[in-house]
């Protein structure tokens, strides 16, 4: 009689319900220990008449992450942006809102993604193909995906592909309605029919000695402290975060893209109203933070950028706040590395690592999903235990 394996996941976020899941679909028992009251991480979304997301706010459709959601129906509605507002995609180039973006820019499009070097810095790269003021507005424009202050200094792979996801006609974002915490409960729902037991508010300080392997899925300083292994570090960004409704008024663009300078505004209810009261306008932004930058020079950004696409934002705003997000933003990549040389997953002595920071491909929070699949496929072999689940990612 084979004995069904054990398999404890620290975190219950993205990374941490699908390695639940995946490893639940293999036949394991599984016991998910989350230090919140609640289950979802990042993907939480505010309780009240402010629906807003903590992680990130849309899911692409241009890998097996959105293959995985649907195939378990966990994506559920999705709120798709109308043809109108999609049209009011502003950028802001030289102090004015412009409609079309620099032709230069354009030609970067246009190139493969083979043809962008991992060795090379993006704005090296993008200059010698598009001239510097075109590289520029590129790396700018991809920031909405990076979260980083200078991504013209990340590797020129890592920004050229963020670049052609953002920008791809159609769209690959697409948006759950109501916000992300009802993705999340979904697949709460879905590990807890597979029976899979979430213990919440549990925190966990040391490895919990569980005779079966462990998948740390937290984020990477909360693994460094709780697996004392100091090498478990890389670069990721900080960003002022600025969130307001505003009393409805017509003319106000859908989104205006900064190409003088990182940062993004998006007005969210223009695909999905019930995010805010009827009559009111929920608009979010965010701008990454230079080292030497504090909240405040991001906040003062963002209202320059509120003045142009949302002309008497101030006497309209009915609520806000403002914070920052501090290596919360997913890995960045140098030039030279790619996310193979991210800490790896398995950690040794059957721990395995998840999250958005680890060696795994994916953009945003494609990231978290592939180290949840890997590690838990791996935790599963250190289990030896085989059977369905499995998801090829070429992660090899």
């Amino acid at each position: 009689m084979t004995t069904q394996p054990r398999i404890t996941v620290i975190g219950a976020g993205l990374a941490g319900l699908t390695a639940a899941i995946t490893a639940a679909e293999s036949g394991a028992r599984v016991t998910v220990y989350e230090s919140h009251r609640t289950a979802g991480g990042r993907a939480r979304t505010s309780e009240g008449p402010y629906r807003t997301n903590e992680g990130p706010h849309a899911l692409y459709n241009g890998g097996p992450h959105w293959t995985w959601l649907a195939q378990r129906d966990l994506i559920g509605p999705l709120a798709p942006l109308p043809p109108r507002e999609a049209a009011r995609l502003r950028l802001h180039r030289g102090g004015t809102l412009r409609r079309t973006p620099p032709l230069a820019m354009l030609r970067l499009l246009r190139r493969r993604p083979e043809q962008a070097p991992v060795d090379s810095d993006f704005l090296t790269w993008a200059t010698g193909e598009a001239g510097e003021a075109g590289a520029r507005a590129a790396a700018n424009y991809a920031a909405v995906a990076l979260y980083h202050h200078d991504p013209g200094s990340l590797s020129a792979a890592f920004v050229h592909e963020r670049l052609r996801r953002a920008a791809k006609l159609p769209p690959e974002a697409h948006y759950v309605r109501g916000g992300w915490s009802g993705m999340a409960e979904r697949m709460v729902a879905h590990a807890w029919n597979l029976g899979v037991r979430i213990e919440t508010a549990a925190r966990v300080d040391t490895l919990p000695e569980t005779g079966g392997p462990v998948v740390v899925a937290t984020s990477l300083d909360a693994a460094r402290r709780l697996l004392d292994d100091d090498t478990l570090r890389w670069d990721s960004g900080r960003t002022a975060l600025v969130d307001l409704a505003v009393r409805t008024r017509k003319g106000d663009v859908f989104a205006v893209s900064d190409l003088d300078a990182p940062g993004w505004i998006e007005r969210f209810t223009a695909q999905d109203p019930t995010l805010a009261p009827a009559g009111e306008q929920l608009v979010q932004g965010q701008f990454p933070l230079a080292p030497d930058q504090s909240k405040a020079d991001g906040v003062a950004r963002a209202e320059r950028l509120l003045d142009l696409g949302f002309p008497g934002w101030r006497e309209r705003t009915t609520w806000r706040r403002d914070s920052v997000a501090t290596g919360r933003t997913g890995a960045v990549d140098r030039p030279g590395t790619t996310w193979r040389d991210r800490p790896r997953i398995d950690r040794g002595n059957g721990v395995f690592l998840a999250g958005d920071q680890v060696a795994a491909p994916g953009l945003l929070s494609e990231v978290s999903f592939n180290s949840g699949i890997e590690a838990a496929t791996l935790a599963l072999r250190a289990a030896r235990v085989g059977g369905p689940g499995r998801v090829d990612l070429n992660l090899a």
